[in-house]
Parts: C-alpha cells; structure tokens; sequence
C-alpha cells in the first residue's frame, strides 16, 4: 500500500511527461482501482499490452524522481515546515507547493 500512495505521489509529480496512453491507463488502474482485463475489454487491447504501459510509467516516474528528486525535495520542505511555528511564514511556504 505504502508503494502505492508514493507511486501515486510521483504521478502527481509527473504525469506532464507520460504520453497520453500512459497517464489514460495508469489513473484507470491506479485511481479507479480497475483491474488488468477490466482495462483489457474497455480498450480492447491484450492485458500483457496494458501492464506493459503501466510499467513504463511507473519506470519513467522512478526516473525522472531520481533525476529531479522533486518528491523528496517537497517532502524535506513539509518535514521543516511542520517544524516552523511561525504560522504566517507555513502559509507562505504552502503557497510555494
């Protein structure tokens, strides 16, 4: 589950430099919760070509966080931010994010 919801995170991160199959087919698996051959008989398409695409996003997402490291950088920021009392100075950082 942890996996997923990370998964998930670097999708939001991500998701401009996916092609359009592969963001149409990971949220249909990951955010509607449908199943391989669920995914198979809506796009009429082999479940093997279905699990292919959505492993190549989620190697590419893997990728680019670990060239950019954008997640870990937002999630450093969070855990300092949450160390901050200064609630007017939170505010601000959350607006930047």
């Amino acid at each position: 589950m942890e996996n997923k919801i990370y998964i998930s995170n670097l999708f939001d991160l991500y998701e401009g430099l996916l092609t359009d199959k592969q963001k149409e087919y990971f949220k249909a698996y990951y955010f509607d919760d449908l199943s391989l051959s669920e995914l198979s008989e809506n796009y009429h398409i082999s479940r093997n070509a279905i699990h292919k695409q959505i492993k190549e996003a989620i190697y590419k997402l893997q990728f680019y966080e670990e060239k950019l490291m954008l997640y870990q950088k937002k999630k450093r920021i969070y855990d300092i931010m949450n160390q901050i009392e200064d609630h007017h100075i939170k505010e601000q950082l959350k607006e930047l994010l």
